[in-house]
């Protein structure tokens, strides 16, 4: 019988070519693919030329085929141009989410099938798993949790989890690097990617400023509409910030809201930025249905944050309401929130509003 095939996804990083290595290791049929996502040839971007040069290397190493596939028009059109529109309505979107949609799982995956092979892997810590008795495949985190990226996977659908090899997901970085050392490859010890390709230096506000965002100062109100100041534009802010606010007003104050409406930055104490319940959009249930009845699970709204208790509600419309059994701080509009039963992520959506 013939070996499976596999087309993995590779930056140039450790963690995709350690990927490549451990499906050589367990009798696949693997090529290297890398996607060409952005034109600028900034060090520290996912798609740079020494990137595309460690790839192509742990390729050879590996013994593969190497490919490089220009994506650049659909990750400006499905990444960038949202990024800068999402600020421009005042919410923080999170790239790596619409990257990870569009691109890894939409592009790539599509190339993939379209060229004969039977999965696409990358080297994302989580895992895909079968459950037996439904014939549903599920997503589970990374063995590992300080390293689990599974919240920026949500999205997976069932067509998706189907055709994807996630080998990384049951190690944890030493681990990773120490297989990476053993079989040569020069990339072993190479450090993490920035979280936004595209703003490899960090200043985002410069950048979507070079995208013709205009930043219109407006007011610094508290709670009562009092004017405590002016502020830059409201993409220069995001929910719970607290320094770099460039106002004095006889305590420490945070972003609690961002008012498009009245072009103005609603500043408040940290007590003020606790709510009990969201509204999420765009949602998608992992297993490909929407549960008739209110879930008791468990849900963070950052990447970096530790899930809590809730429950959510699946509305009429397709959208989502959580509630938490504590409030939860600084819920912010465009980002993710995630839910999990134990190991297992149950799917997310986009927040609308904090409640």
């Amino acid at each position: 019988m013939s070996k499976k095939k596999v087309l993995v996804a590779m930056s140039g990083g450790v963690d995709s070519s350690a990927a490549a290595l451990l499906l050589r290791q367990q009798g696949y049929a693997c090529d290297g693919a890398m996607l060409k996502l952005y034109s600028g040839e900034v060090e520290g971007t996912c798609c740079s030329a020494d990137d595309a040069e460690d790839a192509r290397q742990a390729a050879t190493r590996l013994g593969m085929r190497f490919y490089v596939f220009n994506e650049t028009a659909r990750f400006r059109r499905c990444v960038m141009d949202k990024f800068v529109a999402e600020y421009g309505a005042g919410r923080t979107p999170n790239p790596c989410i619409d990257c990870n949609r569009e691109l890894k799982f939409g592009a790539l995956l599509d190339r993939a099938l379209t060229l004969g092979y039977d999965y696409i892997a990358t080297g994302h810590y989580a895992r895909v798993d079968l459950d037996e008795t439904t014939g549903k495949y599920r997503l589970l985190r990374g063995a590992e949790r300080r390293k689990d990226q599974s919240y920026v996977l949500y999205q997976l659908t069932q067509r998706q989890l189907a055709h994807l090899l996630l080998p990384v997901g049951d190690y944890d970085k030493p681990a990773i690097r120490d297989k990476a050392r053993q079989a040569g490859l020069d990339n072993a010890d190479k450090g993490d990617s920035q979280d936004i390709c595209f703003v490899p230096d960090g200043d985002y506000v410069a950048f979507l400023q070079r995208q013709g965002l205009t930043l219109t100062p407006g007011d610094f109100l508290d709670e009562a509409g009092r004017v405590l100041g002016r502020h830059r534009g409201l993409p220069c802010y995001t929910i719970g910030q607290g320094k770099g606010l460039g106002v004095a007003v006889g305590r420490h104050v945070y972003v609690l809201e961002k008012d498009r409406d009245r072009n103005a930055i609603v500043l408040g104490d940290d007590s003020a930025l606790y709510a009990s319940s969201l509204l999420a959009s765009h949602v998608n249930w992992i297993s490909g249905q929407i549960p008739a009845a209110p879930v008791r699970c468990a849900a963070k709204t950052r990447y970096s944050q530790v899930e809590t208790p809730c429950t959510a509600y699946p509305l009429p419309d397709g959208g989502l309401r959580v509630v938490f059994d504590q409030p939860q701080r600084a819920i912010t509009a465009g980002q993710a929130v995630v839910l999990y039963d134990g190991d297992e992520v149950l799917g997310g959506g986009t927040i609308e509003k904090s409640e």
